[in-house]
């Protein structure tokens, strides 16, 4: 054989009939895999050949898969981060100033929400909720039953009653249609209560049915008859079974936030209570447990089976820390200026008594303001809850014919002078400094006005003595801070004056509504000057327009910040219509009690 030249193989003569152009590889592949396909007769070679080819295609999908999960773990947290900013920045270009203030403020109020409900340490611990109400006795009479809800929407369209809430009791107009014993009827027409208020006339029912409840009303209308009457009934049912002995009941506990109201409260129960034992009905024992007094002179009702107990909360855990009182039998708790006492100082106090509960109880609030921050606390704490509104929470009493005037701070002891001239006594005047209520009596006694002084910083024995003198006729005026405003009844009160504006307006509602209570008419005065915060002067503004009172044209003249042309709400903590709840007065004096806590300090002040 010949042999080739080397370059023979590489020739490209395109003469010579041998020569076969290149193919690449991967088009020889296809061409032979064509070949195969046409050329065989075999379905299941087809098939085979079909199935490495969607094979090949899955692997190069899954090898791209692959390699882009490799590239998306490389990318750091930064990175991330810093798209997450880009792409909030370019959604919140886009909101409007209103949607970026509800936002915040909606963060604010999730931030500040209570975490804990209204429930024992045991409940808590162990998991246990309760889904239906307390059961109780009472039924309404039939001809009520078999009324409908539009006749049952009429009275209450009637009297401005609002309810929300599932199968909520008919409202009854009628003392004795609620079975109350008619000897206490009797005796609420001798002290001129001849049929229920609007909050009585769904308020009772409600509570009678054993249903959890908030209950708004304005001040001075007649929420303590509401939620104590029941207490009573049903201490009187629990007696009449079987009577108390020696370490046994309470059956209810009412709490109040103050002394002074507890006191009241107290008097009030005793009074009723009174009522039922001249009619043969049998003797109920009350305690009242409020700090500065001996629990001593009450040794005659602790040696007894207990039926009530009216308390402030730090003398009731300290009852209770040392076995003198037990919660094992109690099933009735209601919680007077309810705001309060959820809301400011005694929340850790509430859930300490909650502790010691040991069975399921019936819970109501009560308040003249209620902001939306507690209403909505409260209706994920109690048992499908009724709430009863007349009016708005936090609005003022439509009885009191509210003036405001601009007095600068030098000339206004000399104005009070005047202002006590407008109505004969008695007169209350309201400061929201304790030296300024020692400095106002003691001006008012210079100008020989009768006038007594009351504030946290006095002993339980000069507060009681300024509240008794006061009462009776024989002081005149009295000269208060914050402590006196919240529940006191002083039915033949016509003037309030309020010699320094509370930065909170939920305390002005409180302080003006010491008049006009009962359904009579009353004057309140306030003095604002440049020492008043533009933000508590807008506050009032609003609750002036929406009371239709007169608005003196220096606030008219105050704009409001947010007024751009959006519907103004109000601040949920505090219920005030002038502030959202980025600058509210409330929430700025809580955090300063807290952090005033956590360094050491009083967080409770005031001496309630």
């Amino acid at each position: 054989m010949p042999a080739r030249e080397p370059d023979d193989e590489y020739k490209l003569d395109g003469d010579d009939e041998d020569y076969v152009p290149y193919v690449p590889v991967q088009q020889r592949r296809q061409q032979k895999l064509a070949k195969l396909v046409s050329t065989t007769s075999s379905v299941g070679q087809k098939r085979k050949l079909e199935q490495d080819a969607e094979q090949a295609t899955q692997d190069l999908i899954d090898e791209e898969e692959a390699r882009r999960e490799r590239v998306r773990k490389e990318r750091t947290l930064l990175v991330e981060a810093q798209e997450v900013h880009q792409r909030k920045a370019v959604q919140d270009a886009q909101k409007t100033d209103n949607e970026k203030k509800e936002e915040q403020e909606a963060e604010i109020l999730a931030a500040i929400a209570n975490r804990r409900q209204l429930a024992s340490d045991r409940e808590l611990a162990q998991g246990i909720t309760y889904t239906e109400p307390l059961k109780t006795s009472w039924r309404p009479p039939r001809h009520v039953l078999n009324r409908d809800a539009e006749y049952n929407r009429k009275i209450r369209e009637k009297n401005h009653i609002i309810v929300e809430g599932d199968d909520v009791p008919p409202p009854i107009a009628n003392f004795l249609d609620m079975k109350i014993p008619e000897v206490l009827v009797k005796h609420f027409k001798a002290k001129r209560i001849i049929s229920p208020t609007p909050i009585q006339i769904q308020g009772i029912p409600t509570a009678f049915a054993g249903r959890d409840m908030i209950g708004i009303a304005f001040t001075g209308s007649g929420k303590t008859l509401a939620f104590c009457l029941p207490l009573i009934m049903r201490a009187l049912e629990e007696e009449s079974k079987m009577p108390f002995m020696k370490g046994e009941g309470p059956v209810g506990i009412i709490l109040c936030p103050s002394r002074e109201l507890a006191t009241q409260t107290y008097e009030n129960v005793l009074d009723w209570s009174s009522a039922l034992v001249r009619g043969g009905y049998p003797p109920l024992n009350t305690l009242l447990c409020i700090g500065g007094i001996s629990m001593s002179d009450q040794s005659h009702v602790l040696n007894k089976g207990i039926h009530i107990v009216v308390a402030t909360p730090g003398r009731l855990i300290d009852m209770l820390e040392k076995r003198k009182l037990t919660l094992e039998s109690c099933t009735y708790m209601c919680m007077d200026e309810a705001d309060r006492m959820i809301d400011l100082g005694f929340e850790e106090d509430v859930r300490n008594i909650m502790s010691f509960f040991q069975h399921q109880r019936q819970t109501l609030l009560f308040s003249a303001t209620m902001p939306r921050k507690i209403q909505d606390f409260a209706q994920q704490s109690l048992v499908k809850p009724v709430l009863v509104n007349v009016g708005r929470a936090g609005a003022a009493n439509l009885d009191v014919l509210q003036v405001v005037e601009y007095v600068k701070q030098e000339a206004k002891m000399v104005y009070l002078l005047e202002c006590l001239q407008k109505t004969p006594p008695p007169v209350i005047v309201f400061s929201e400094n304790k030296n300024e209520v020692d400095d106002i009596q003691e001006y008012l006694l210079l100008k020989g006005v009768e006038a007594v002084a009351i504030h946290g910083s006095k002993t339980q024995d000069e507060r009681q003595y300024a509240i008794k003198a006061f009462k009776s006729g024989q002081k005149d005026v009295m000269v208060a801070s914050g402590v006196a405003s919240k529940g006191l009844d002083f039915n033949e009160i016509q003037h309030v004056i309020i010699f320094s504006m509370p930065k909170e307006i939920e305390d002005y509602v409180h302080q003006i509504g010491r008049t006009g209570r009962s359904g009579k008419t009353g004057i309140a005065t306030t003095f604002v000057n440049l020492n008043t915060a533009e933000q508590t002067l807008l506050d009032l503004k609003y609750l002036l327009m929406e009371a239709g009172q007169k608005v003196p044209q220096f606030l008219l003249s105050i704009e409001d910040p947010r007024a751009d042309g959006g519907t103004l709400k109000g601040c949920p903590v505090c219920g005030g219509l002038g502030h959202g709840i980025s600058n509210c007065p409330k929430l700025e004096d809580s955090q300063r009690r807290q952090m005033a806590s956590h360094s050491g300090g009083d967080s409770m002040g005031g001496g309630y």
